[in-house]
């Protein structure tokens, strides 16, 4: 069957189908509510975040297709919030409902070979890199790629999670008893800087994007990002934003598309790609006309889009991570801050529990 589309912009008081239950779906839904449109969360999760912010919540798994029926049939749309879910009752729902991005991003995003070569098919730039399947293929593939590098699981990565450093081949053992197979084997980047591109495109394939935030990393967790970014990263801005489109293009791609990018010597050199509403790009709520919440939300409901352009001439957004949130009260007394904090109940080590964003002068 052919995939549902939304033949006409989306009116206020339609409702919004938002996959997961986490701080981006809380997000989509606070920008959703101030457009005029219900949200209503599905996630298997006991603690869904987003439905403190949503119109209504059902909580069940993701394959059953009694109740992904029942959500087509409450929505005029359905978006993700993340790509950790399986491809094929995505597919089955988008079948019945308008599903933005469509499935083929999610397809590709969450798998990572072939997010490999879907960038590099368009003209991208990944690292080297070299699918492994076996403790042998490891081997030629360490021969073939040198060390340093990164082994990395295909799927369900995130936050530093599924990946392992080899400095040496003697290591190779201890890192294919870590990570396993399927994977692939990544050289390492010399780099600047890391940055992203935050693109948005619409049901009509209008696109824009946001000037690239300068993305600071800790223990593999981003940290802080930083708009406007350091001279190497303007450099390459017009070169990534073009392979951006150029993948969103492709991909028949409708929302909000983040790719990551290390500042390389010779260019800029892809790292990975989300389908969705992206941490490197919080600092859009204030520091952007139109935030990316906004604008996915534009986008999936076939409106035009907003206006990318800065709120202060500099703006800084942290991530608040484990029991950095308790500094909650002196960040609500800074001028020209603005916290979020994501209503979760536990904080752990490497959890987000929150952002702040700064409007420097």
């Amino acid at each position: 069957m052919p995939l549902a589309q939304l033949d006409r912009p989306l009116a206020p008081g339609g409702t919004i189908g938002i996959l997961g239950g986490g701080q981006l779906g809380r997000m989509i839904a606070v920008a959703a509510a101030q457009l005029g449109y219900r949200t209503h969360v599905l996630a298997p999760d006991r603690e869904s975040v987003a439905a403190q912010t949503a119109s209504s919540l059902t909580r069940a798994d993701y394959h059953n297709k009694v109740v992904l029926a029942d959500l087509a049939a409450q929505c005029d749309v359905v978006t993700y919030e993340f790509e950790n879910i399986a491809v094929a009752p995505v597919e089955w729902l988008a079948e019945l409902v308008p599903v933005y991005p469509p499935p083929k991003s999610l397809a590709v995003a969450q798998d990572r070979v072939a997010e490999k070569r879907f960038v590099e098919e368009v003209g991208g730039r990944p690292a080297r890199w070299q699918a492994v399947n076996s403790r042998e293929e490891l081997d030629a593939a360490l021969a073939a790629i040198g060390t340093p590098a990164v082994l990395k699981t295909t799927r369900f990565g995130y936050d530093g999670k599924g990946q392992t450093r080899i400095n040496d081949a003697a290591e190779a053992d201890a890192a294919w008893e870590a990570i396993g197979g399927p994977a692939i084997l990544e050289a390492f980047v010399t780099f600047s800087h890391e940055f992203s591109i935050i693109l948005v495109r619409g049901i009509d394939g209008t696109i824009t994007s946001y000037p690239p935030p300068w993305n600071e990393h800790r223990d593999a967790i981003l940290h802080r990002s930083t708009v406007p970014a350091p001279a190497e990263i303007a450099r390459q801005w017009t070169e990534a934003a073009a392979l951006t489109g150029r993948i969103a293009d492709a991909l028949g791609h409708v929302g909000v598309l983040t790719c990551e990018y290390f500042a390389g010597a010779d260019g800029p050199v892809f790292n990975e790609m989300a389908p969705r509403v992206h941490n490197s790009g919080h600092w859009t709520i204030e520091g952007a006309e139109t935030s990316q919440f906004a604008n996915h939300v534009r986008a999936i409901c076939g409106l035009p889009l907003g206006d990318t352009a800065l709120t202060a001439p500099a703006v800084v957004m942290e991530n608040l991570i484990g029991d950095e949130w308790q500094r909650w009260s002196d960040l609500v007394a800074a001028p020209r801050t603005h916290l979020h904090l994501y209503g979760k109940r536990e904080a752990r080590p490497g959890r987000k529990m929150g952002h702040v964003t700064r409007l420097e002068r």
